[in-house]
């Protein structure tokens, strides 16, 4: 049977903004072809990169220790919780001002799931509206989908919280509960409601609590 594969994160490159207050990220570079000419054999020639970059950047993942200080951080997150989990698109695009509330999950099986919560509000990205009044799941939303036991919570919005709200309850209740979010997914309109496998897995960086992903579906 023939499988499709739909990326759903967004790309990152240097100077990019992905959250309004911290800086892009910095590419450049640790040996260049030219300087590793006389290193190698007449044609052959190398080129190593160096980036700086804060965690939250692009499409990433929060685990745990993002939140909570004696949890797991991004290096020890299972391959299950993060990798080859079923997955299901949440349409969330007729809500009613910014907030995202339980009733958006009405009908839909989400234990053991990978539950990606559609807004369409990846087509501000990069814009100066990205960065404002973006919506977000309410605390009953949340309450939800921990009592679901569901795997991960993905999000194709600036933040899964309100960002005026500084006790971030969807971080805290989730994290709390061991459920890793990704922020920032994209082209979640790509995808079927359900019949696809959700993969994000980060890099295994001991002592991060969030890191880039590169986040796809696979559809059967």
């Amino acid at each position: 049977m023939s499988r499709k594969l739909i990326d759903v994160s967004h790309e990152i490159e240097a100077g990019m903004i992905t959250y309004p207050g911290l800086p892009g990220p910095e590419i450049s570079d640790h040996l260049s072809r030219e300087a590793s000419e006389g290193r190698y054999a007449i044609g052959t020639t190398f080129h190593i990169a160096k980036v700086s970059l804060i965690a939250n950047t692009g499409t990433y993942i929060d685990s745990p220790f993002h939140r909570f200080a004696d949890r797991e951080d991004v290096g020890v997150l299972s391959l299950a919780s993060v990798a080859d989990i079923p997955g299901v698109v949440v349409d969330a695009t007729a809500r009613r001002g910014r907030s995202i509330g339980a009733g958006v999950f009405a009908g839909l099986s989400l234990g053991g799931k990978a539950v990606l919560i559609k807004t369409l509000w990846d087509r501000h990205w990069r814009t100066p509206q990205y960065g404002a009044g973006h919506p977000f799941l309410k605390r009953d939303a949340v309450d939800h989908l921990v009592a679901s036991r569901v795997t991960l919570v993905g999000i194709d919005s600036l933040n899964i919280d309100d960002t005026d709200d500084g006790s971030r309850p969807a971080h805290t209740l989730l994290l709390k509960a061991g459920i890793p979010i990704v922020e920032h997914l994209c082209h979640l309109d790509d995808l079927p409601q359900t019949g696809f496998r959700f993969h994000c897995a980060p890099v295994k960086f001991r002592g991060m609590g969030s890191f880039p992903v590169r986040a796809y579906a696979v559809i059967q």
